[in-house]
């Protein structure tokens, strides 16, 4: 009975008493436990079974994206498995022994690696013990007990690996330190690496000194943490304007969510989202980076972004303005006033060019469509003193001072978002992007203000937010009134503010 069943089976067995075991049943036993204690690397992304290899595919591309990418980043939420993958790749490059579905980077000759995190004793913790298993029982991490030549203490750490040297396939020698970012960045100056793990987000300079170690060698850097710390310098390196770049042919970035951990239990799952301020959670199950308490508008993008379609006839529409020379933006809105929902369905967005051409860009959308304009464009321009209102008003636009109120304005707007009455079309990129990134920074006096970055769209949806809707008409409208003359006689002179407009009622 006991040469059929695995011994595992017959360690269950013997425990409910089913089976008395001899003394060589027991030897072999101890000794079968002692090889999966030792050899822990087995357990993980095996072919068949509960948690198969084919089950963790956003994991596996991490690991194979080293055969191409210097530089790659795993943002991922809690517990899906992030620090088993950076060992387990980690382990491959120390002993050697890549497994024979390996597709990634791979060395041929014995490596020198740092492995680090936030404090040494966050790397002992977490980076040592996944390596290495306890202090006591070296060898009980993912690295083979019997791959294990020797290890060193570190100095003032209580339990804490500085070294560990590991057998090569090769007949060589690997050595993988251990390091902490509160070392600061001296610590990691010197000398060629092979590989770098960074376990949690470093501060830029620490890896900015990573990638210049790994020049010499070709060698690879690869982070994995969950983006606490939101649009970081790091984060932003590997997320252009907000948005993954999947043309990016220098870095690799991949995000990974609970649900993509099939580990992680329904149960485990709403636990743990209970436990979580609002604010970090799609950070921590999502691995979305998090902006946390200052992000204006935290209203989940599948709520705001639809389709396009065309617009009918009998809707009103206005378009809001955002002017300079840097950048010059537009957003056109559709209402329709028997749901009260705002459509943003066109955008524009151009910089370091003449009001003559932005002007044709928007009389192009539509001349008869009114707008509200930055306040200021009533001021004096700094090329030749004559107000940007005035010169886009020469042009044939229709403009009025927007009111500029920036708490009632982001306030409004958010009502709007977070109620489904504000509704962007897919095709506005730029809106999208600014929006990712709209967020409001502590400055070092302690101020909270809304970081003024990158935030051109989101200006004008303010300003027609709170002004358009009263200056908005419909295209009906417009081809009703007699003529153009007639028309600006009866809507509000340009510049004076906003007021009702006297041909819809509106």
């Amino acid at each position: 009975m006991g040469a059929s069943l695995p011994l595992q089976k017959i360690s269950e067995l013997i425990a409910t008493g089913e089976i008395i075991p001899d003394q060589e049943l027991v030897e072999l036993i101890t000794e079968h436990s002692k090889r999966v204690k030792t050899n822990k690397r087995q357990s993980f992304f095996p072919d068949e079974g509960q948690f198969r290899r084919s089950l963790y595919p956003k994991h596996i591309a991490f690991m194979a994206a080293g055969a191409k990418y210097k530089e790659r980043v795993m943002l991922a939420g809690n517990r899906v498995g992030k620090t088993v993958t950076g060992a387990f790749e980690v382990m491959t490059h120390a002993t050697g022994d890549y497994p024979l579905w390996w597709t990634g980077r791979r060395f041929n000759t014995p490596t020198q690696m740092w492995v680090a995190g936030q404090t040494s004793e966050t790397t002992r913790n977490i980076l040592q013990a996944s390596l290495l298993g306890s202090f006591a029982e070296p060898g009980t991490g993912m690295i083979p007990a019997e791959s294990i030549i020797r290890t060193t203490p570190k100095a003032g750490v209580p339990d804490a690996i500085s070294d560990v040297w590991v057998k090569h396939v090769s007949g060589g020698i690997s050595l993988i330190s251990f390091k902490a970012y509160d070392q600061g960045i001296e610590s990691f100056m010197g000398t060629e690496k092979h590989a770098i793990w960074l376990d949690e987000e470093p501060p830029m300079p620490i890896y900015s000194e990573c990638l210049v170690r790994t020049m010499t060698t070709r060698g690879i850097v690869l982070c994995t943490f969950t983006p606490l710390k939101g649009l970081s310098e790091v984060v932003m390196s590997f997320l252009p304007g907000g948005r993954i770049d999947t043309d990016n042919r220098k870095k690799f970035l991949v995000m990974i969510e609970w649900d993509e951990a099939p580990h992680l239990t329904k149960e485990e799952k709403d636990l743990l989202y209970d436990s979580i301020p609002p604010h970090q959670r799609s950070a921590r199950t999502k691995g979305v980076p998090q902006i946390g308490m200052g992000e204006i508008y935290p209203v989940p993008e599948e709520i705001i972004a639809c389709d396009p379609f065309e617009i009918p006839s009998h809707w009103a529409r206005f378009f809001a303005l955002d002017v300079g020379w840097k950048v010059t933006a537009g957003v056109w809105f559709a209402l329709d006033r028997e749901s009260d929902v705002l459509y943003i369905y066109s955008e524009y967005y151009r910089g370091e060019c003449e009001p003559s051409i932005h002007a044709d860009a928007i009389m192009a959308r539509g001349s008869w469509i009114p707008g509200v304009v930055d306040p200021a464009s009533a001021g004096a321009n700094q090329k030749d003193g004559e107000r940007l209102m005035d010169i886009y008003t020469r042009f044939g636009l229709n403009l009025n001072i927007a009111d500029n109120s920036i708490e009632a304005g982001t306030l409004a707007v958010f009502q709007r978002l977070s109620s489904g009455r504000l509704k962007v079309f897919k095709t506005c990129i730029n809106w999208f992007r600014e929006k990712r990134l709209y967020r409001r920074e502590e400055s070092r006096s302690g101020i909270v203000k809304i970081l003024k970055e990158d935030d051109h769209t989101m200006d004008a949806t303010r300003y027609g937010i709170m002004s358009g809707i009263e200056v908005a008409i419909t295209e009906t409208s417009w081809n009703n009134s007699n003529n153009y003359i007639e028309y600006r006689q009866n809507f509000p002179k340009s510049g004076t503010g906003v007021g009702r407009n006297k041909i819809t009622g509106y």
